[in-house]
């Protein structure tokens, strides 16, 4: 009795790791849909091109943007081990990071600087990409303020 409920227990198990979903893949190049997203505010009016490379231990995205005339580009390192990283903020100085996988979503949490001297602001970041895999959201949210929510379509 005692090895049947073992062998059925390991059979379970290892069935379980077999269909055990795989980390989302962000690879490739994505475009911001201002028209899609929430809470932008100014930034609707910014072209983004986001171009993702994803290994098992971390994910690199490069940003070009245009905003105003401006062009600027952007590097990002996000460690999927959870050790921290140290990134600059889109609209702020040296943050450090932490990454992590929460089931098919990968969340990040930024801490830095705030501009209140001697104060710390922490933003958490959730990326996700659709069933289909033609959409990432990028959904941060700061506080109790509402989440901006940035939806990338694939090209490619």
């Amino acid at each position: 009795m005692k090895v049947t409920f073992l062998v059925g227990s390991l059979l379970g198990l290892v069935s379980l790791s077999l269909f055990a979903a795989e980390p989302p893949d962000f690879s490739g190049t994505w475009e911001f849909n201002a028209e899609k997203s929430k809470n932008v505010g100014m930034m609707s009016q910014m072209k983004m091109t986001a171009t993702v490379q994803q290994t098992a231990t971390a994910v690199d995205i490069t940003t070009h943007s245009n905003f105003m005339g401006k062009d600027s580009e952007g590097k990002t390192h996000f460690d999927l081990t959870g050790a921290p990283t140290t990134n600059d903020a889109p609209m702020g100085g040296p943050n450090e990071t932490i990454s992590k996988w929460d089931g098919n979503k990968l969340v990040t949490t930024w801490k830095g600087q705030s501009a209140v001297a001697g104060q710390t602001v922490v933003r958490t970041e959730t990326r996700s990409v659709t069933a289909d895999g033609r959409e990432m959201i990028v959904e941060s949210v700061r506080g109790s303020t509402p989440a901006l929510v940035m939806v990338y379509e694939k090209k490619s």
